[in-house]
């Protein structure tokens, strides 16, 4: 298997981007990844496209023919991915393999959701539960990521405190993000007070409606190296997926996610290390609640303990714990479905080449390590993605 490498990244502004159409957003991220990668339309292979629901959202199928036309790509193969909220992460791992097996050099791999056109997203958004169990009796994604939040909290003593203090650190956070959709300072007694949503949550516990896109351009170690100088290559050291039952009620446990705990000591395995080496990462937290769920199932605290660490502040740029969603993440940054995966990884690879894109929230990077952890729906697919710049 080839070494697979990140050429280059670029993406929009996540928000409401009423002046922007679903073709607007993709081919602008497409755009500055291949600028920023160095290389010219006539390198790219092959491309491949994370999204969720344009059908329900725009009214939009046969997405990658439209995206590979509207890009002026034609007739390069393209092939969309879809897993919920996972698209994004997904449509990079076909890439990965792809580009791994020696099939292609250079992929453009994007991700892309128009969301505020629907009147109505909740119902779209619902269409990732499973729809004769959940969503026929009314539960939404707030109130099943709710019913999570009450058991954690019941079996771990969680206060809604130590909950609302992952609010106000990805606030803080995306405050130095330009590309945020949020990008201001909410204080503790904000999020406290905030509207409810389904009990406990509160609507500063929650991810908002978002438009945007993202894009990698990843190549072959080698077939990089005619482009850019091999010390300014950053690494994707292992990418992994699982699966779990897609219903909250099948599961052995609502206060864990099974298939990250899965993907994740897989995705460890591969690149040969534990999760003490890593640096950064942007972890899913579509709810506050997954934000902490993830912290304890990918290994960095214990069950029961990522309430407190967060309350403490400990996973913004510390010394005990790797820097959480210097972002934003989902929660302040933004949350545009088949986007999130890709928007993920390209905070890691800014924050692993230490970009201007990121010098207001740089980390202090040690070990040259970077994950990150994207979850579809309730976590019914979870994927992994380390990344390097060893």
């Amino acid at each position: 298997m080839r070494k697979v490498v990140i050429l280059g990244y670029g993406q929009t502004k996540f928000g409401e981007l009423w002046d922007k159409s679903f073709r607007d957003l993709i081919v602008e991220a497409g755009v500055k990844a291949v600028e920023t990668a160095g290389i010219d339309g006539k390198d790219i292979d092959e491309m491949y496209i994370g999204n969720m629901s344009g059908g329900l959202f725009v009214g939009q199928e046969h997405i990658a023919s439209l995206i590979a036309d509207s890009a002026g790509l034609n007739p390069i193969p393209a092939t969309r991915v879809e897993a919920a909220c996972a698209s994004g992460s997904l449509a990079l791992r076909q890439a990965i393999l792809n580009v791994a097996s020696g099939n292609s050099d250079v992929i453009l791999v994007g991700g892309v959701e128009k969301m505020t056109d629907v009147v109505d997203a909740t119902k779209a958004i619902s269409s990732a539960s499973d729809q004769e169990w959940e969503a026929l009796f009314g539960a939404t994604f707030p109130s099943l990521y709710a019913m999570m939040a009450n058991r954690y909290m019941y079996e771990y003593n969680l206060t809604l405190e130590e909950l609302s203090m992952w609010s106000v650190l990805m606030h803080e956070h995306a405050s130095k993000n330009r590309y945020a959709q949020f990008p201001f300072k909410v204080s503790l007694e904000q999020v406290l007070s905030s509207s409810p949503v389904a009990e406990p949550l509160r609507l500063l516990h929650c991810s908002p409606v978002s438009d945007g896109a993202a894009a990698l351009i990843i190549a072959s170690e080698d077939k990089a190296k005619e482009f850019v100088n091999k010390d300014e290559l950053i690494y994707i050291k292992a990418t992994t997926q699982a699966s779990d039952t897609i219903a909250l009620h099948d599961r052995e446990s609502i206060t864990e996610l099974k298939a990250a705990k899965i993907a994740g000591e897989k995705a460890y395995k591969i690149a040969k290390i534990s999760p003490k080496d890593i640096d950064v990462a942007e972890v899913h937290d579509c709810f506050a609640i997954n934000g902490l769920i993830l912290l304890e199932d990918l290994g960095f605290c214990k069950k029961g303990e990522a309430g407190k660490i967060v309350y403490n502040k400990e996973i913004s740029y510390s010394d005990k714990f790797p820097t959480i969603n210097p972002s934003g993440g989902l929660k302040a940054a933004g949350h545009a479905l088949g986007a999130t995966g890709i928007r993920q990884v390209g905070e890691i690879y800014w924050q692993l080449k230490e970009d201007k894109e990121v010098k207001d929230r740089q980390v202090e990077i040690k070990n040259g390590y970077g994950l990150t952890a994207n979850v579809g729906g309730t976590g019914g697919t979870v994927c992994i993605h380390i990344l390097s710049r060893n």
